[in-house]
C-alpha cells in the first residue's frame, strides 16, 4: 500500500467523521479523494461516490427513523422523481456524453475534465450554502403541505446533478423540503438523508451494467467511511457541529477552486 492509498483511506475516514459531526457535506469530498489520491477515473469515481453516499446516508437515516424524525410521505414524494432522474442520468446520459466536449484554443475539454469542472462548481455552490448557514432551527408548527409541481421539478434537478457528480445534494434538498413541503428544519435534515440514500443507491444500480466495479476496494472504502460516521457521532458529544460547518464550508470552497485550477492547467 503506497502513501496515496493510505491518505485515500484516511480521507474515507474523514468523510464519515464530517458526516457524523455536521450531518452532511462530507460526501462532497468523496470524488476528489477518489480521483486525486486513489487515481480512479472520474466517471467511475462518481459511481463509487453514489454507493458511498448512499450507504453513509442510509446509516444516518436509520438513526433518524429510530428518533422519529423522518417524514416518510415527504421522502417518497420527493424521492420518486429524484431517483428516476438519477437512474436515467447514470444509465443513459453519462455514457452518452462524448469523450471530447469542446476546445478552447488548443485546450480540449474532455468528458473527464468536464465532469470534474461541473463537480467543482457544485462544490462552490455547496460551500456558500455552508458558509452562510442561515438555517432557522426553530420547530415550526405549521401543517406539512406540498407544492407538487415544484417538488417534482426540484427532484428531477437534484437527481440529474447527483447523477452527474455523485454528490448527495443535501444543500439543495433541505431548502426544498423547508420551502416546498413546509417541513420543520430538524425533520427536513433527517428526511433528506433518507432521500439521498434512496436516490444514490438506485442511481448506482444504473452504473453496475455500464462500468466495472471493484467491489473489494469499494466495500473497504465505504466501510471506513461508515466507521468514521460513528466516530463523528461520538465526537459530536464534545464538539458542536454547527461551529465546524462554516470552517468546513471554507475548506470545500478552497477545494473547489483547486479542482478548477488543476483541471484547467493539467
Amino acid at each position: 500500500m503506497d502513501i496515496n492509498q493510505i491518505f485515500g483511506y484516511i480521507g474515507a475516514l474523514f468523510i464519515g467523521i464530517v458526516l457524523g459531526l455536521i450531518g452532511g457535506g462530507g460526501s462532497i469530498l468523496t470524488v476528489p479523494i477518489l480521483v486525486y489520491l486513489l487515481f480512479v477515473n472520474p466517471v467511475t469515481a462518481t459511481a463509487y461516490s453514489l454507493f458511498v453516499v448512499g450507504v453513509s446516508s442510509l446509516v444516518g437515516a436509520i438513526r433518524n427513523i429510530q428518533k422519529g424524525l423522518v417524514d416518510f410521505k415527504t421522502a417518497i414524494v420527493f424521492a420518486i422523481p429524484a431517483f428516476i432522474a438519477v437512474y436515467t442520468t447514470r444509465k443513459y446520459l453519462v455514457p452518452a456524453i462524448p469523450e471530447d466536449l469542446f476546445s478552447i484554443g488548443d485546450f480540449m475539454i474532455t468528458k473527464n475534465i468536464g465532469i470534474m469542472l461541473f463537480f467543482a462548481i457544485v462544490m462552490l455552490v455547496a460551500s456558500v450554502s455552508m458558509i452562510r448557514n442561515k438555517r432557522d432551527d426553530k420547530e415550526e408548527t405549521s401543517e406539512v403541505s406540498y407544492n407538487y409541481p415544484l417538488i417534482i421539478i426540484e427532484g428531477v434537478l437534484v437527481g440529474v446533478i447527483t447523477g452527474i457528480v455523485g454528490a448527495g445534494g443535501g444543500f439543495l434538498i433541505i431548502p426544498a423540503l423547508v420551502l416546498l413541503a413546509k417541513l420543520p428544519m430538524k425533520k427536513a435534515v433527517a428526511t433528506s438523508l433518507l432521500i439521498i440514500a434512496i436516490k444514490s443507491l438506485i442511481g448506482f444500480i444504473g452504473d453496475v451494467e455500464n462500468l466495472y466495479i471493484d467491489w473489494s476496494f469499494l466495500l473497504i472504502f465505504t466501510s471506513i467511511s461508515v466507521v468514521g460516521i460513528f466516530l463523528g457521532i461520538y465526537l459530536s458529544n464534545f464538539i458542536e457541529g454547527k461551529k465546524l460547518k462554516k470552517g468546513f464550508g471554507w475548506f470545500v470552497l478552497i477545494m473547489g477552486i483547486y479542482i478548477i485550477y488543476k483541471e484547467l492547467t493539467m
